[in-house]
């Protein structure tokens, strides 16, 4: 890549010394969790409950060599339920010294819900992760990336560091919990273009279009973003799901990616854990996000609470 990228100017970042930009691998280990979530009748389906189940039978021992033999953590987002259902596989991904964070207890649908019940999802996946690994995560991403309004703040009260559910920036950023909150949590954005979903995922009846790409081109189109984000110094996070990245075809171009970002002069590759951290103890701007109120549509218009940023005074 010959030009360089332009940077993300509303969220400038200085990366720790000796690096440029800032990369991690990250895997949502849904397993039956999601399917089920969407469609509880969907557990009555041997066949798909199959495909599901292939992601921890078979994918995260496979990719967890990968890591190894890479010489890299990963961070893994798992499902209280999964972590129920597979316990064996979550100590093992805790033994290997990869971050678990965590991604609701049943991969719920998270959108309009109410705060109490949002939270109660929390708990419960919280608990779940504590009694099988023995972990209190500090990361997580809402199933679907479906973030609510409500939820920076509980995660605040449940002490978590970061969450990675929001499309809105190439660096991570401090963002307010709430009005009138003092606090604040980390994000480290996501993207569609790099998950491996929009890409793979295909059954018949449940998700995907029917197309299902060759692990060659994402490869290539992987490879670009990771260079774009080295070239313009932000963070560029892969989202991977094992019963879909941990195929074999496409476990092999995942580890050529990986061998190509580490390649990638000045990439810090790590977990999102450490990267909030970074951003955490050296960012000191706080952001908003932009609210639209829409009382009634159509017909009586809206109003918009623009974003702002602040920095806040020392005590």
């Amino acid at each position: 890549m010959n030009q360089p990228a332009f940077a993300d100017s509303l969220h400038p970042v200085t990366w720790p010394e000796g690096y440029q930009a800032a990369a991690s691998f990250t895997f949502d280990v849904d397993a039956e969790s999601c399917t089920i979530a969407h469609d509880p009748s969907s557990a009555r389906r041997m066949s798909l409950m199959s495909h599901q189940s292939y992601g921890p039978k078979i994918a995260v021992p496979r990719l967890l060599q990968i890591l190894d033999r890479q010489d890299i953590k990963g961070t893994f987002f798992i499902p209280g339920f999964t972590a129920e259902s597979y316990p064996d596989v979550v100590r093992r991904i805790a033994d290997g010294g990869h971050e678990i964070a965590h991604h609701g207890y049943l991969h719920e649908p998270m959108q309009g819900i109410d705060a109490a019940t949002e939270a109660s999802y929390l708990d419960r996946g919280l608990e779940a992760l504590a009694n099988v690994a023995g972990v209190r995560p500090v990361g997580y991403r809402a199933p679907w990336w479906e973030l609510n309004w409500q939820s920076p703040a509980l995660l605040a009260d449940r002490g978590f560091l970061y969450d990675s559910s929001l499309l809105d920036g190439d660096a991570p950023y401090r963002m307010a919990v709430a009005e009138g909150d003092s606090r604040d949590i980390v994000e480290i954005p996501v993207d569609w273009a790099l998950d491996d979903w929009e890409q793979y995922a295909f059954y018949p009846g449940v998700t995907g279009s029917g197309v299902i790409e060759s692990p060659a081109k994402a490869l290539e189109m992987w490879t670009l973003e990771a260079q774009a984000h080295r070239s313009q110094g932000s963070c560029f996070v892969l989202t991977n799901h094992p019963f879909i990245s941990g195929r074999p075809s496409r476990a092999v171009a995942l580890e050529q990616l990986i061998e190509r970002v580490k390649d990638l002069d000045g990439m810090w590759v790590t977990t999102l854990a450490a990267i909030a951290q970074h951003t955490k103890d050296t960012v000191q701007e706080i952001h908003t996000h932009a609210r639209i109120d829409v009382p009634l549509f159509p017909g009586a218009g809206a109003t918009f609470r623009p974003a702002q940023v602040k920095i806040p005074t020392l005590r």
